[in-house]
Formats: C-alpha cells, structure tokens, sequence
C-alpha cells in the first residue's frame, strides 16, 4: 500500500498517530505545515491524507479545497483532523471535499476504522460519465452541469449529490442510504445535514430543475424528470 500523508502541526498528536498506523501495518509520513504537504505530495501520491484543519500558514480547509480541485490529486482521500466539531463545520469541512471528518479528541481505533472504510469506498460506484435526466445533463468527465443547455455552478458535494440522483433516477432514496452512497457509511454525520444539501443543490439548479427533486414524505428523496409544481417544490425538506 502505498504511504499515508499526516498532516499536523502539533509533532505530540503526529507521532501518536504515526506509531498506530505503523503498528496496524500502514506507511505514514509526517508534515507539519502546508509547504511541507504539498512537498510531499508532490513527490509522492500517497493513499490517504489525514488533514489538520488548523495549520500554520495555509489552512487544512484551504488545502482540501486545492487538492480536491487538482487533477493529480483530486481522487485521493482526505480525512479532516480538527478539534472544530460543530455541525456547521462538519458541513464545512465536507463542503471542501473531504471525504471525513473527525473531531478531536478520537481514539486511535475510530481513526484506524474509519481510514479503512474510506480507503474501501473511496472509489465510488461506477456511473456513466454522462448522463440525461429531461432537460437535465451531467458530465463526470469535463464536471459540467447544464438544463436545457444552460450552464448550472454546483459545488463539489451537491454535484456528487446530482451524479447519483441522475444515475438512479425515479428512485426513492433515502436520508440514509443517500448518505451511505454520497458520503460513505464512514462517515458519522446527521441525516438532517442530507436535508441542507438538497436544499443547496435545488437552490444551484434553479426553479426550473430544482423542482425535479422531489421530497417522498417519509422516505426520502427521488429525482424525476416530471417536475413538481412549484408549490410543491417549495415543500420543506
């Protein structure tokens, strides 16, 4: 396998994190600021990043942000490290394309467990790189969104959000299982943060696809290519 990248500025909570994973058989490097990271990852791709949220220099947030938007670096998992454990900071961190998010203090089992998890479900079901819902369009490939021809601007977790919705269309998902499929059953957030992303993600589409996403009262969410009449639409989710 290939190494694990830490990045943490406190050597104490580095080297507690680094002698675990070498016990439970990984390859851990260790760096402590946002120059030194990049460094690393420039000379090595490693397998997962587990990021400090609160860093010297550039910020942990800021750096998931810049990594998940390179190509070379986009696919490699982030675990999130903060001691920021409030929901909107999840949400944040998430937002910024994290895959999880663990709020410190955690024990090194927790830690272990979940780099297992996200280093399985990291590749996420196959999809078509391209796929039509009516009006509605996806590409995987270029990451372009458009409605009737019309470019859309979504951020990175409601276009993962869409890319399975519109890959499963007509079915009904729910709060769970869109967070199995989405954000991986690694990850420990509350069903209701599902609720704010679909709220965002209707608010990316516009008033005209918005409506496409239908909320299935009692179980869940669907995406159909029969809008909903807007005062449907506007139904609370």
């Amino acid at each position: 396998m290939r190494q694990q990248l830490i990045v943490e500025d406190e050597p104490a909570i580095a080297e507690l994190i680094a002698v675990n994973l070498r016990h439970n058989g990984f390859r851990p490097t260790w760096a402590m600021d946002s120059t030194s990271a990049q460094r690393e990852l420039d000379d090595v791709l490693p397998a997962v990043i587990l990021l400090d949220w609160m860093l010297p220099g550039e910020s942990g947030l800021t750096l998931a942000k810049r990594w998940r938007a390179h190509p070379r670096t986009k696919a490699v998992p982030i675990i999130m490290l903060t001691a920021r454990g409030d929901e909107s900071d999840r949400v944040t961190g998430l937002d910024a394309g994290a895959d999880d998010y663990i709020a410190k203090p955690f024990s090194t089992k927790e830690l272990l467990a979940r780099m297992r998890a996200v280093l399985r479900r990291r590749a996420p079901e196959q999809v078509a790189s391209a796929v039509s819902v009516g009006a509605l369009s996806l590409d995987a490939s270029t990451y372009r969104v458009t409605f009737a021809g019309q470019p859309l601007k979504l951020g990175p977790t409601e276009f993962k959000l869409l890319t399975y919705l519109m890959s499963h269309a007509e079915r009904v998902h729910s709060r769970g299982q869109l967070l199995d499929k989405v954000w991986g059953d690694h990850v420990f957030i509350e069903e209701r943060t599902v609720d704010v992303h679909v709220k965002r993600l209707r608010e990316a589409l516009g008033p005209q696809a918005g409506p496409m996403i239908e909320t299935v009262r009692g179980a869940g969410y669907r995406l159909t290519a029969q809008s909903t009449p807007p005062a449907a639409a506007r139904a609370s989710v």
